[in-house]
């Protein structure tokens, strides 16, 4: 019989951050009120200054900064930022305001999570990230916004999609408020992916992702 969540200790992540860690920091606690099945074996950051390196510190998690420009080919930088994931056990690979281009290994194809803050494939790509999609959403006129969860691959948002949730774009929106109410769906719909994930409830099929009962 195979053991089942209850049975089975929680499913080891890494997580990956450029900056301020709040997407590591609301993963951190959901696991403290045990909402999220998962443990935290390993952060690692592009950025020696990245505000988030305080969370891995206060949690006593372990923490690596691997900078891109310190490697010489993207299969170097790919190699020491999923070496280590391998040394710690990773299961699952959880990109949180990740600002770096990193290849995936094919042992980890279908096995790395990113949460974009936009409804792909509007607005993301290079270039799109943080208040920059927020913007862009303003600029263009767009009525919905919203965010995206999708196994990441080699290109930039492109990977299968897994779970997305609109927000309404008001009209008396700034980047800053549309950020704000879009970060709060992120809270919850990446945390619920990463479950469904350890559960074992993803059956992807091409580029269709769906959820088992």
């Amino acid at each position: 019989m195979a053991p089942t969540m209850t049975d089975r200790s929680p499913m080891p992540i890494a997580v990956f951050i450029s900056g301020g860690g709040t997407t590591l920091r609301n993963l951190l606690e959901k696991i403290e009120r045990g909402s999220l099945s998962v443990q935290v074996r390993l952060v690692i950051s592009s950025s020696s200054k990245a505000r988030g390196l305080q969370y891995a510190d206060d949690a006593s998690i372990p923490r690596l900064v691997v900078r891109p420009r310190d490697h010489a080919t993207p299969e170097a930088y790919r190699d020491a930022m999923f070496q280590p994931c391998r040394d710690a056990g990773v299961e699952l690979v959880v990109m949180g305001g990740f600002l770096k281009h990193v290849l995936i290994p094919p042992d980890f194809e279908n096995r790395v999570i990113n949460i974009h803050p936009g409804l792909i494939p509007a607005f993301c790509g290079q270039g799109f990230y943080g208040h920059h999609v927020h913007q862009a959403v303003l600029d263009y006129g767009a009525k919905l916004s919203g965010c995206t969860v999708h196994f990441a691959d080699n290109h930039y948002d492109h990977g299968p999609i897994i779970l997305q949730q609109a927000v309404p774009v008001l009209d008396d929106d700034t980047a800053d408020t549309l950020a704000a109410r879009v970060f709060q769906q992120e809270c919850e719909l990446l945390p619920q992916a990463i479950q469904y994930f350890a559960e074992g409830r993803l059956h992807i099929c091409g580029r269709k992702v769906s959820v088992k009962p």
